[in-house]
C-alpha cells in the first residue's frame, strides 16, 4: 500500500473519531454530575490501539509525545471504569485525549511517509506481529 502519510496518521484519525463518538454518545453533559457508564470493552480496545500506535510512532517526536499523553489519559480513565463515574470526570479525560490526538494528527499530517521496506522485511514484520498476537 503506497501512502503519502505514515500509517500512524490514519490510526490517530480513527482513534480521534472513535473517542469523539464516545464523548458525544454520553448521556450526561460536561457540566452536570450525572453518572457516566462507559463501555469498558470498547475503551479497552481503543486503549490497545492507542498503545500500538505509540509503540510504532517514534518520529516526529511531537506526535509520539502527544500519543503518549493520550494513552496515559486513556489508561487513567479506564482504571476508574466502570463504576458510575460522574460525567464531569469522563468529559475531562475525553477532552484531554481528544486534544492530544488532535496534536498528534496535526504533527503526523506533515510527517514524511516511510519509504517502502524491501519485501523480506515486510514479510518478517508481518510474521512477527502475527506471532505476538497469538502469544
Amino acid at each position: 500500500m503506497s501512502t503519502e502519510r505514515p500509517k500512524a496518521y490514519y490510526t490517530a484519525v480513527f482513534l480521534q473519531v472513535s473517542f469523539r463518538a464516545i464523548k458525544q454518545s454520553m448521556a450526561g453533559k460536561a457540566s452536570d454530575g450525572l453518572p457516566c457508564w462507559l463501555d469498558t470493552r470498547m475503551l479497552g480496545m481503543l486503549s490497545r490501539e492507542l498503545k500500538a500506535c505509540v509503540d510504532e510512532t517514534t518520529q516526529p517526536a511531537a506526535a509520539h509525545e502527544a500519543l503518549e499523553a493520550a494513552r496515559v489519559e486513556c489508561d487513567q480513565l479506564l482504571a476508574c471504569c466502570p463504576g458510575g463515574l460522574d460525567s464531569t470526570f469522563c468529559h475531562r479525560h475525553l477532552d484531554a485525549i481528544l486534544e492530544a490526538l488532535a496534536r498528534a494528527t496535526d504533527s503526523l499530517a506533515h510527517a514524511p511517509a516511510p519509504k517502502d521496506a524491501p519485501l523480506w522485511q515486510s514479510a518478517s514484520r508481518f510474521l512477527v506481529q502475527g506471532w505476538k498476537r497469538l502469544s
